[in-house]
């Protein structure tokens, strides 16, 4: 086994590692932490197979701004994890019942599933040479060209799920007061201050 075999199987197993100990770790924190090495493994992995692009995209985007984004919501945020989680636990079968219809899904489409012409020509040569076209271009070409639908679909799902972190995340205070702006700009001056004649010896 080579030194790029080598490199493939330690990227390969501690990013599924660093993505199941993302989902099994009870502190927040540490969530985020593996998180970031899971990104930090799946570039090193985009490093392996000549997208050097994708690899610094992953590691300038996820880990410089969107790992640390979320480290930083839930270090700053005073957010009950334990509520939370309990308000949550009553969306399990929910949540099981949608689980259970993907997967039946996901095996449907496993099982139509056939290789088109020329899959073995484009497995030894998964990208373009060098001298043709560069591999940024390539990947734009593609994204923007073959897969359009499914990229614009995927970034649906993104804003999907953001709105979903934001409703479950988002709670009212009742104790807290709060500032509203409607109500100081339309008061009447007239109500704003109210006389009183304060007699001596006595108080309000």
């Amino acid at each position: 086994m080579g030194i790029a075999d080598f490199t493939f199987y330690l990227f390969a197993v501690t990013t599924v590692m660093a993505g199941f100990l993302v989902v099994v770790s009870r502190n927040p924190v540490h969530s985020v932490l593996w998180l970031i090495l899971a990104f930090l493994s799946s570039a090193g992995l985009f490093v392996l197979i000549g997208a050097e692009f994708v690899a610094m995209l992953l590691i300038i985007v996820y880990v410089g701004a969107v790992a640390v984004l979320f480290l930083f919501v839930v270090m700053m945020l005073d957010v009950d994890f334990a509520a939370l989680k309990a308000e949550m636990a009553r969306y399990i079968p929910l949540a099981g019942l949608i689980g259970v219809v993907i997967l039946m899904q996901l095996s449907m489409a496993f099982g139509q599933w056939q290789y088109s012409q020329g899959i073995d020509t484009r497995l030894g040569n998964p990208t373009p040479a060098i001298d043709e076209v560069h591999n940024t271009a390539a990947l734009g070409g593609i994204i923007y060209d073959q897969y359009f639908l499914l990229f614009q679909l995927a970034g649906l799902i993104l804003l999907v799920a953001m709105i979903g972190a934001i409703v479950l995340t988002l709670r009212h205070r009742q104790d807290v007061k709060r500032q509203n702006v409607l109500a100081q700009m339309y008061r009447d001056p007239a109500k704003a201050m109210e006389l009183k004649d304060v007699k001596p010896g006595q108080g309000l």
